[in-house]
């Protein structure tokens, strides 16, 4: 394999992680918001004990995110720059908000309900800043003029497929978060809580999936070199399919002890869904980072700053695994935690 596509396939599992991590964190900031003056249900209460410690760990990954794409890809980065300072400089303002207010919260109490509003509130902003990210990198909305890349908001703004795409990245951070909290509720054994976000699960899967067919069908007619390569990977995004059928309907079976649902194996298979899918879909995607002006080649550093970088990434995360491990059992298994204890 060439080392343009082995750093293309680490940059692009830094984006799955933290598409994944993202989408339960903004997500369970958005259901602390709808439910927190909920009287008959604890589901804000689970929301915010699991995004507690969780927020912090999900801006380790998008800080790996960008150091990879700066590293591997540094004559990338002035294009990228240039065309995505609005919606990315966006983003990191709403961010760094809502990273404030998460860190004032835990010693003014006074701060909570203005934390809860926004956290929900940027926890849908957020990810529709970065998912409208995706059509630009389509073809038909960037331009060349006098040697600088140009981006035509105009033509993005008013482009169905940006919508698409932004109805698609919420409805899978709202699905795979009521998803997880789902899980997360039968572990720390609030029954409330667990049936609340089950509803959720339940209708929000399907629109998912129908808003994902529905977004190939906008793409623009300078996006159809993507729709061809997307019927050259149909195995992955069949796989995606057949994993979302299995992983969903998992949610009716019952148990041996009579419990509803086998949430944790349904979780697992969904991820795994979203992981077929965006691997296909970045098959898809080569071997342009933004068609047709740049590749992933012409973007990429020399082989030997890649071999030293590979090296010191295979270290970095022979630290960070193990330590993703015991905070997972401390945060999100441990029942002292889970319940409150």
């Amino acid at each position: 394999m060439e080392e343009y596509l082995i750093a293309v396939t680490i940059l692009w599992s830094f984006l799955f992680v933290y598409s994944m991590l993202g989408s339960l964190d903004f997500g369970a900031g958005f259901w602390a918001l709808v439910y927190g003056k909920k009287k008959h249900t604890n589901a804000s209460s689970i929301a915010n004990r699991f995004l507690s410690p969780t927020w912090e760990v999900t801006n380790v990954f998008l800080v790996l995110f960008v150091v990879t794409l700066v590293s591997f890809f540094p004559f990338a980065t002035s294009m990228l720059g240039t065309l995505l300072l609005i919606p990315v400089g966006l983003g990191l303002i709403l961010l760094t908000i809502r990273t404030t207010f998460m860190m004032f919260s835990h010693y003014a109490n006074k701060f909570q309900d203005l934390l809860r509003i926004t956290s929900g509130i940027t926890g849908l902003l957020i990810p529709a800043l970065l998912v409208s990210i995706l059509p630009i990198t389509l073809g038909g909305f960037v331009v060349i003029e006098d040697g600088y890349p140009q981006l035509l908001y105009g033509k993005l703004l008013t482009s169905p497929t940006t919508y698409m795409h932004i109805a698609f990245g919420i409805s899978t951070e709202l699905f795979l978060s009521a998803l997880f909290l789902t899980d997360y509720a039968r572990e720390a054994n609030d029954h409330s809580a667990f049936g609340t976000y089950r509803k959720q699960a339940i209708w929000l899967g399907p629109l998912t999936l129908l808003i994902a067919v529905l977004t190939i069908f906008t793409m623009p007619a300078e996006a159809s070199w993507l729709v061809e390569n997307v019927q050259d990977n149909l195995y992955g995004f069949g796989m995606s399919i057949a994993l979302f059928a299995i992983g969903y309907s998992l949610l009716f079976f019952k148990q041996k002890n009579g419990k509803l649902g086998y949430t944790r194996a349904a979780v697992t298979f969904v991820i795994l869904q979203y992981g077929f899918a965006i691997y296909a879909y970045g098959s898809a995607h080569l071997p342009y980072m933004v068609y047709p002006h740049l590749t992933i080649e012409a973007g990429f550093t020399n082989t030997n700053m890649f071999y030293q970088l590979l090296i010191g990434y295979i270290v970095g995360l022979s630290i960070l695994v193990p330590a993703f491990i015991l905070f997972w059992r401390l945060f999100l298994k441990d029942q002292r935690y889970l319940e409150q204890k």
